[in-house]
């Protein structure tokens, strides 16, 4: 698996930082976050043709979504979407998500992530073509009822 990751630029006096300050290529394309601040973070996704996200969800953080180009597939729960240049769709906290480009060109979305914490460690992947899966954050907490020395 390919990824790299380059941050370009410093934060300003109110911690906005804006213009591409990280790229990262990923399997199914890339990212770059053009803006972020406290409790909020913009992103450009480019999702090269034939590929997909893992289903994912997020602990701490809802996105909102705007396809600036291409046709994209959204999974959103137990909904699929077809989503088009202009339209958008809002992801809620908790709630399982994917998108998946079955064009031929890539497909651009503009992502706004709100929420306590917005690191991009904060995914749990249900399922994922790039053999991404690792242990769920949720295995490693204790079940109500129980303690942390005594799971089953």
């Amino acid at each position: 698996m390919t990824r790299s990751r380059m941050k370009l630029s410093q934060p300003d006096s109110e911690g906005t930082r804006s213009h591409p300050i990280e790229f990262e290529v990923r399997p199914w394309g890339s990212f770059s976050t053009l803006e972020e601040g406290p409790g909020y973070k913009i992103k450009r996704l480019v999702v090269q043709p034939g590929c997909r996200l893992s289903l994912q969800k997020h602990r701490h953080r809802a996105e909102h979504w705007v396809v600036v180009a291409g046709t994209a597939t959204v999974i959103k729960g137990n909904r699929r979407l077809t989503l088009r240049g202009r339209q958008c769709t809002v992801i809620p906290r908790q709630s399982w998500h994917r998108i998946e480009n079955r064009g031929r060109e890539p497909v651009v979305i503009i992502e706004v992530q709100h929420g306590a914490y917005l690191g991009e460690d904060d995914i749990i992947r249900k399922q994922d073509d790039y053999g991404r899966i690792e242990p769920r954050a949720e295995s490693r907490e204790p079940r109500r009822g129980m303690t942390a020395g005594r799971r089953k």
